[in-house]
């Protein structure tokens, strides 16, 4: 499974993006949510299953990056130890 495949289900991205376009549109969409639907940033959160202390001593002692960036990181490197997770413990296909 892809990084893009699984972001997809929460958010509505072009399957095309390179990673880093991913992560410009990611930054865009948390600012979205912090401004306009932060029930539904809390949501997508807690589904992906991002450490939310983790996350909060980040937004509280990073400098110089927004909070939408520093949680659109966040979000992006647990779908991506997930994805490593799932390699690890599937079944080899000979």
């Amino acid at each position: 499974m892809s990084l893009i495949s699984i972001i997809s289900k929460d958010f509505d991205i072009p399957h095309t993006l390179s990673e880093s376009q991913l992560r410009d549109a990611m930054v865009d969409a948390f600012a979205y949510l912090i401004d306009n639907d932060f029930s539904k940033l809390i949501q997508i959160l807690y589904k992906a299953d991002v450490d939310q202390y983790k996350l909060k001593e980040l937004l509280e002692t990073v400098e110089g990056v927004s909070s939408a960036e520093i949680i659109a990181d966040a979000y992006i490197a647990r779908q991506k130890a997930k994805i490593e997770t799932w390699a690890k413990y599937s079944p080899k296909k000979d």
